[in-house]
């Protein structure tokens, strides 16, 4: 969409498509740069189409838990719900070298980040597109997307949030018609290592809702962060 914080994505930018499959999820995406997340270095990842990126294993579950989790697993979540991409909506993803995309994250990040000058050498971009709930009897869906990027020394996740219309599944006790209220989503970062987690303000509340207003640098709906060693910025 014109104006819109998305990168591009879709089948037209080489994007693979997650199969239609409640609790779904990716192949395993061996990373062709290794990914650097709270120090520890990852071979593989997973999109899981709860609103999850995974590292090592996928994760299945559809109702969020507050972090840091106790189960130790390492993961981003831009926007963990109950998705249901049989009832609509499409998960896409793509690792990509491509220099225009990388020179305009580039950009995006040297401006956030201007002590840490940044030139992204790769980056895996995974995008939610219009994805409905659990149980949904609405035509509500969800647009956001999360990027991995290195420039092979630094380590950044760019979480970007176009269109939020539901917050809850059915199975999380949400609203069928109205995809509100029960457990709601939860957005941020858990390390795996019982220490370190972001919990982006609202999570688990109904207030998740107005994430596409937030910001951590000053664009609304973008939140960024280095993760190799973990750093929260202008909360």
């Amino acid at each position: 969409p014109t104006g819109s914080l998305l990168y591009l994505y879709g089948p037209h930018q080489g994007d693979k498509t997650n199969p239609k499959l409640d609790d779904g999820t990716s192949e395993a995406i061996a990373l062709s740069v290794p990914f650097t997340f709270y120090g520890k270095t990852y071979q593989t990842a997973f999109v899981n189409n709860n609103g999850v990126i995974s590292f090592d294993e996928p994760v299945r579950q559809y109702t969020p838990d507050p972090f840091p989790l106790a189960d130790g697993h390492p993961f981003v979540t831009p926007f963990w719900a109950d998705v249901d991409n049989v009832i609509g909506g499409d998960i896409f993803y793509r690792q990509t070298t491509n220099p225009a995309l990388l020179e305009n994250i580039s950009q995006h990040i040297t401006q956030y980040f201007p002590k840490s000058p940044f030139t992204a050498t790769w980056a895996l971009v995974a995008t939610w597109d219009h994805v409905a709930y659990y149980g949904s009897t609405s035509e509500k869906g969800n647009t956001f997307q999360a990027v991995l990027t290195t420039d092979s020394k630094m380590f950044y996740i760019i979480l970007n949030y176009w269109d939020i219309q539901w917050t809850t599944g059915a199975a999380s006790d949400g609203d069928a018609e109205t995809g509100l209220g029960g457990t709601p989503a939860h957005a941020g970062f858990n390390s795996g290592d019982d220490t370190n987690f972001y919990n982006i303000p609202g999570s688990q509340t109904d207030a998740i809702i107005n994430i596409t207003t937030t910001s951590n640098v000053k664009v609304p709906g973008r939140w960024v962060f280095r993760v190799d060693d973990f750093q929260v910025t202008g909360v």
